[in-house]
């Protein structure tokens, strides 16, 4: 953080100036060790003092605070026996008076004493200039000026010792980010250090979706009249939330300005860089009058760990006489720590051989001519090595770990997260590089995995100016009197959805009424400003509305607009209040009923295997009752009439045959199950064929238009040409172009053939409307090829678009939005009426596996009858040298096989009874045979 005090006048400035260069001549520095050989200066081994240089502007905040550290510093490292033992260290102090020019000569001045390092400056335009000098002269500048374009690789001897703003801007974004605010205003001082900070903190704010949306620069040393102005000026606008970089000695003032206007009261959000800390604690008690002005703000602080050796540090400050300040700010702690760098750095350097020599620059010499006498200026020639041992130095001060990486800035940055209300000050949190925001310290995240998602970012409750404890939403509606400029289609069809309308506001429809209820519900009032976009003749383009919106001609879009991916590239959308897609819509016809309508639920597959398992089921039944049922037997003639009757009687459940065999009821159950699915199905199906309307065009959805060469239809305005030929590759010659519903309906009847369409691709909303109005003509084939919404296009990064949604959200939930749905929408609907004569037929594929089940279920019976069957006859057959009386003796078997299969069939054909009734009179005969056979054998 830099200084600015702007006190001196220009022709002082003036002044020291011709003095300083006109007279300025080389002097010998007292106290210089070492022999002089030519043009160079060589020290002893161990040098008796080495000099390094200081240049503060002392009187400021930073400067008081940063000569304490400084001076504290030099008595310890003189009074430590472990570091460059018999080397003292020399501090060449030099006021640089908050003036750029002033403090280069000063610098240069410096230089002249032949400093080994120099400490400062603080101000990030006496850097830049000085920093070209040290790359010249190869002395390390350990400076506190934090611009971030520092780190540049134009400047090698440049080595920050403070945090670089550059992390500050990054925390600042990550706080924005946390409050989900998305525009602020930055107000700093336009020098080097606030041109270059703020600039990275655009960048910052880019990567969350937010952005600064105007900067509010001032002159360093302005007068508090033109700040005034630059406050009343950023008032007027939209975004509250305001970021202050800007000097600690002129800060305060811009607050004070602040709450006079008026902006320091419930709805601002104020947030301060590291300058008003550093402010606040280099007082030792702050006053009521500050605190009253400061109630709310949130402030970053460079970030300290709480450490003994701190306290002592801050301690033994206090401690010291002739301090200038009644507190200490973070720089007397990177004061401290800088010197005691280069201490270190120093004794190593001194350690590894390195001797302390300077050397005339062959470069100045050239200039002895002029009057400047720039050969006083001595090159350090262990410059290079010094500065690579200054950067590998390790250890750890009152400020935490001193220790440079890569890019030659400390390592894990991070700052307190300040709040200032009531009667001082608190911590929120914390921020570091390595895991953002947190309300645990750095310190002990540096020991765990890093972890920076957005779940893993915390604070602590913030009061905020007003006394309030709610977040504020970060924006208002600007107070210049402008209404919201609202865009709003000038349709010709379709009014429905928007339209114009002669009363106020001049714009009505469903849309319209969606918007006024959605705002209705935010918590603050919105001016808006109806404004028909459109000559009224024919459908505007709604790519040309929203590009219209990105170019701030409106700050929005009310009506019938559907988010697509180009449109979402340039503007920002709300939640979609109602769901859209493309559809293809072609002609029905009524069908008349057909003498054999009655064929048409079944394919005919479906009708061959029904009749096929009724004649197979019934002779199943037949064999399996043939045995034990009287009315499954008689003449053959009767036999197949009976199961013909008994197979398809079953449809109606009106067989009077009864089965009392367990197979055969087992084959009828199933089948009677298969037949009861068959008929329900076959009636539903009977009855949706008598009564829906069929399509008179075989367009059956996208996949048909696209390998067919036919017109295709589209409304004016819409973005289905796009889609259509851009995606689809359909031939642009295709596509016919409609005004209105009457165009429509004339282009869907005439068909291609007569100069129409053979089906027309739109958004489903539109086409719902169009086929309740048309009495279900139409009807809609294939489904909806793509999935979007409408929503209201608002200019990118604005808030209202986060509100808006949320208000449609809860117009969802509490039913408003289907209310105003069914108020301008709800007529018939079509969409309940099938769409294609064949969706209505059922084919063998829906009962396949009734089927198989009753296939199964007959066969194993079958198997089992069988199976039975021949272990009967088995039995029943007698051995060839038996004779039964009531059976006559077989003939003579010529012919085996056949008379075997003849009298099986035979069998088969005997009633169950009297083969049971025979089988057991055959057991008897052959108990009594074998009773008399044992009698008449001799005892």
């Amino acid at each position: 953080m830099e200084v600015h005090l702007f006190t001196r006048h220009g022709s002082m400035v003036m002044v020291l100036f011709l003095f300083v260069f006109c007279f300025w001549i080389p002097v010998e520095v007292v106290g210089r060790t070492g022999a002089t050989i030519g043009n160079a200066t060589v020290s002893s081994s161990s040098p008796r003092v080495l000099k390094i240089g200081v240049l503060f502007t002392l009187n400021s905040v930073i400067g008081r605070s940063a000569k304490a550290g400084v001076l504290a510093a030099i008595d310890d490292v003189n009074a430590n026996k472990s570091i460059l033992r018999s080397t003292k260290l020399e501090i060449m102090l030099h006021d640089t008076n908050c003036s750029g020019f002033l403090g280069t000569v000063e610098a240069l001045q410096l230089m002249e004493n032949e400093v080994v390092a120099a400490i400062g400056p603080q101000s990030s335009g006496i850097a830049h200039v000085i920093s070209h000098v040290a790359n010249e002269l190869h002395m390390p500048l350990l400076s506190f000026a934090t611009d971030p374009a520092l780190v540049s690789l134009q400047y090698p001897y440049f080595i920050r010792t403070t945090p670089d703003d550059y992390f500050q801007m990054y925390a600042i974004a990550d706080l924005v980010d946390h409050y989900r605010w998305r525009e602020v205003i930055a107000i700093f001082v336009d020098d080097d250090n606030g041109r270059n900070g703020i600039s990275v903190l655009g960048d910052a704010l880019a990567k969350k979706r937010a952005k600064i949306s105007y900067k509010a620069a001032f002159p360093p040393g302005a007068p508090m009249s033109n700040i005034s102005d630059l406050l009343n000026q950023v008032n007027l606008m939209e975004s509250r939330v305001y970021v202050l970089h800007v000097n600690p000695d002129s800060g305060l003032s811009i607050f004070a300005l602040a709450k006079k206007i008026g902006m320091m009261t419930s709805g601002y959000v104020w947030i301060a860089t590291d300058w008003l800390p550093s402010v606040l604690d280099s007082m030792e008690q702050v006053n009521t009058d500050t605190l009253n002005i400061l109630q709310g703000v949130v402030a970053l602080r460079h970030h300290t760990p709480d450490t003994d050796l701190k306290k002592s540090f801050i301690s033994n400050l206090k401690s010291r006489k002739n301090n200038e300040t009644a507190g200490f700010n973070s720089y007397a702690f990177y004061a401290y720590d800088s010197v005691w760098l280069a201490a270190r750095a120093l004794d190593t350097f001194l350690n590894e051989g390195g001797n302390i020599s300077f050397s005339s620059d062959p470069k100045l010499q050239d200039t002895n001519s002029s009057m400047l006498h720039f050969s006083a200026l001595r090159v350090f020639d262990g410059g290079d090595k010094f500065l690579q041992t200054i950067l590998k130095t390790n250890f750890t001060g009152v400020s935490g770990p001193v220790q440079f990486g890569m890019d030659k800035n400390l390592i894990h940055p991070a700052y307190d997260i300040m709040n200032i209300g009531g009667f001082g000050t608190r911590r929120i949190g914390y921020w570091s590089n390595y895991s953002g925001l947190s309300v645990i310290a750095p310190e002990i995240l540096y020991l765990k995995p890093p972890n920076a998602s957005a779940s893993n970012q915390h604070l602590y409750s913030v009061i905020w100016p007003g006394e309030t404890t709610v977040t504020p939403r970060g924006w208002v509606f600007p107070n210049n009197g402008k209404p919201l400029r609202i865009a709003v289609p000038n349709r010709v069809s379709y009014l429905e959805f928007v339209g114009k309308d002669k009363n106020p506001p001049g714009v009505k429809g469903y849309c319209i009424d969606v918007f006024e209820a959605a705002i209705k519900l935010l918590p603050y009032p919105v001016p808006t400003e109806y404004i028909l976009y459109g000559h009224g003749d024919r459908n505007p383009s709604y790519d040309d509305l929203a590009y219209q919106v990105a170019q701030n001609n409106f700050d929005a879009v009310v009506g019938d607009i559907t988010i697509v991916t180009n449109r979402t590239r340039i503007v920002d959308f709300t939640q979609p209040y109602m769901e859209s897609g493309l559809v293809v819509v072609v002609p029905v016809k009524e069908i008349k009923s057909s003498p054999w309508s009655f064929l048409k639920p079944f394919t005919t597959k479906m009708w061959l295997v029904t009749g096929a398992f009724f004649l197979f089921v019934g002779a199943v039944v037949w064999i399996l009752e043939h045995r034990h049922n009287e009315e499954f037997r008689g003449p053959p003639r009767k036999q197949i009439i009976t199961v013909c009757w008994f197979s398809f009687s079953t449809m109606f459940f009106s067989h009077r045959e009864n089965t009392v065999s367990a197979l055969g009821r087992l084959v009828l159950l199933i089948w009677l199950w298969v037949v009861l699915i068959i008929n329900s199905s076959y009636t539903a199906s009977l009855t949706s064929i008598l009564t829906v309307q069929q399509l008179s065009s075989q367009i059956e959805g996208i996949d048909s238009l696209i390998s067919g060469t036919q017109p295709i239809g589209i409304q004016e305005g819409s973005f289905a040409k796009k889609y259509l030929t851009d995606e689809l590759n359909i031939a642009p010659s295709r596509i016919v172009t409609l005004k209105n519903m009457e165009a429509y309906v004339d282009a869907l009847e005439r068909g291609p053939r007569n100069g129409g369409v053979v089906a027309i691709v739109d958004e489903l909303p539109y086409i719902q409307l169009f086929m309740s109005n048309t009495n279900c003509k139409f009807r809609t084939v294939g489904q909806e090829f793509t999935k979007s919404g409408w929503g209201f296009a608002f200019q990118r990064d604005s808030p209202l678009a986060v509100d808006l949604s949320t208000a449609i959200l809860q117009l969802s939930e509490n039913g408003e939005l289907q209310k105003i749905h069914d108020k301008w929408l709800l007529k018939r609907d079509c969409t309940a009426q099938l769409n294609v004569e064949d969706s209505n037929k059922l084919s063998l594929s829906s009962f396949w596996g009734l089927f198989l089940i009753c296939g199964i279920a007959c066969f194993l019976s079958l198997v089992v009858f069988f199976v039975r069957v021949f272990c009967q006859y088995t039995r029943f057959s007698p051995d060839p040298e038996q004779v039964d009386v009531e059976i006559q003796p077989r003939p003579p078997r010529r012919n085996l096989k056949s008379t075997s299969f003849k009298d099986l069939m035979e069998f088969v054909d005997t009633k169950e009874k009297e083969i049971k009734e025979r089988l057991r009179n055959s057991k008897r005969r052959r108990s009594q045979s074998l009773d008399e056979q044992s009698s008449s054998s001799p005892s």
